[in-house]
């Protein structure tokens, strides 16, 4: 899918990243590579998070270099593109030209990608105190495959060995966590394709049906929409399979009384959206899968309140937890004297509640995490409790996107069906509709 974003956003983080570096610094970065998917095929190419928001260029073979103090005003903003192959093109498509390069980036000096290292090492040469290499850093991630990023940046301090080097990704870990003004819209377009495909899966789910067809029923509304396709791996969780966090097989059958359990989110313009809602496959709620319900929505209204200027990922957890211990309590899951009872090292609560219930988002699903920095105006967190109960085949999620602003958070996923009653109004609805077609 086309971005369609205009460059003046790209612009405008450079300037705020090159801003950052220190005096005689040089900043270096190249575009992701196409990953194999097996023999003879690869999978469909993402531009690497940074790189894009630093450029808006979407290929591949491609670096960058910010040299702001440099005295040639031309050589400050330097982007490199892979040189035209009549023969790719014709097989793969039409490549991205300077002036093309140009248009998305708002880089005036465009220069072949054959010619990188040789002008990386007129500029590392040339009044460069210090060099900055870019890799993704995220805690929580573990990859066992190198990417290209790291290969690079041993690449660059091989060729150079007595520069002293720096990491990029704390400068851009700070820029990406605030976003613009344009970054914002761009979100709320990714969250309301997600609502339109929620809204589907309320008026299609039935017994009987797979949880790959609502699957199904979920990309045909991202892709009607112009969406680039799913932010992560989606989750579509019938009954016992909402207890498995990272569900993502979606092939088993839906039955009469098990709840479904949806964590799905489009990516629009290579940004993220992340929703999770839980409704019942038969369109009424028992009792007890009522009960359980409420009592995460009642902590989510609760910690929601948490999302304004000065609050952190760390409060809300530690609040969630407190107040899912009594939800939890009166569920009848343990007892208050069990929780005095209790190994600290090892709460009862853990036992239903494994997670987090923030994380921000961006240009990844989950952009960059510090769960003790203060919020500010301009961030987009997630608001997640749940609970899941194995022995009774319970797992509940429900989640939104909030807005940091100057007063109160905004739901990016506001009007979307959330209560009970209004999840199980839209799907009698559903039902009585097609019933009157029959």
């Amino acid at each position: 899918m086309k971005t369609d974003i205009p460059h003046q956003l790209f612009q405008s983080n450079r300037r705020r990243f090159a801003e950052q570096l220190p005096q005689h610094a040089i900043a270096v970065f190249t575009a992701n590579e196409a990953m194999p998917r097996n023999g003879d095929q690869f999978f469909p190419f993402r531009q690497q998070s940074d790189f894009f928001y630093l450029t808006g260029i979407e290929a591949e073979n491609a670096y960058l270099i910010l040299a702001p103090d440099h005295r040639d005003e031309s050589c400050r903003e330097i982007l490199f593109i892979e040189p035209y192959d009549a023969v790719k093109a014709t097989w793969q498509g039409e490549m991205l030209d300077a002036k093309q390069a140009q248009a998305l980036s708002g880089i005036a000096t465009v220069k072949p990608s054959t010619s990188f290292f040789a002008m990386l090492n007129d500029l590392a040469l040339s009044d460069c105190k210090a060099i900055f290499l870019n890799s993704y850093e995220y805690s929580k991630y573990e990859c066992a495959v190198e990417t290209l990023q790291q290969r690079f940046a041993k690449q660059v301090m091989n060729l150079f060995p007595l520069h002293r080097f720096h990491r990029a990704a704390p400068i851009l870990n700070d820029l990406r966590m605030v976003k613009s003004k344009e970054e914002i819209e761009i979100m709320q377009q990714a969250c309301d394709i997600t609502s339109k495909a929620f809204r589907r899966c309320l008026e299609t789910v039935a017994p009987g049906r797979y949880e790959y067809q609502m699957q199904a029923e979920i990309e045909y509304i991202f892709k009607m929409h112009n969406a680039n396709g799913h932010a992560y791996a989606p989750i579509v969780a019938g009954g016992k399979n909402a207890c498995c966090l990272h569900y993502s097989k979606n092939n088993d059958l839906l039955h009469d009384g098990d709840l479904l359990l949806f964590d799905i989110g489009c990516e629009y313009r290579n940004y993220a959206s992340d929703l999770s809602r839980t409704i019942p496959v038969n369109g009424r709620f028992s009792q007890r899968q009522k009960d359980c319900y409420n009592a995460v929505l009642r902590v989510m209204k609760e910690i929601a309140k948490l999302y304004r200027i000065g609050g952190c990922i760390n409060e809300i957890n530690l609040t969630t937890y407190r107040l899912m211990e009594q939800e939890m309590i009166g569920l009848g899951l343990f007892s208050a004297d069990d929780v005095k009872r209790q190994d600290p090292d090892a709460p009862l609560y853990r036992n239903y509640l494994m997670h987090g219930m923030a994380h921000h988002i961006g240009l990844d699903v989950h952009d960059s995490i510090d769960k003790y920095a203060t919020f500010k105006p301009g961030m987009v967190l997630s608001c997640e409790p749940g609970i899941y109960i194995r022995e009774e085949g319970i797992g509940i999620r429900i989640e939104n996107d909030l807005l940091i602003t100057e007063g109160d958070p905004v739901n990016l996923f506001e009007g979307l069906p959330i209560e009970v009653e209004e999840i199980e109004e839209v799907m009698q609805n559903k039902t009585k509709q097609q019933s009157t077609n029959q």
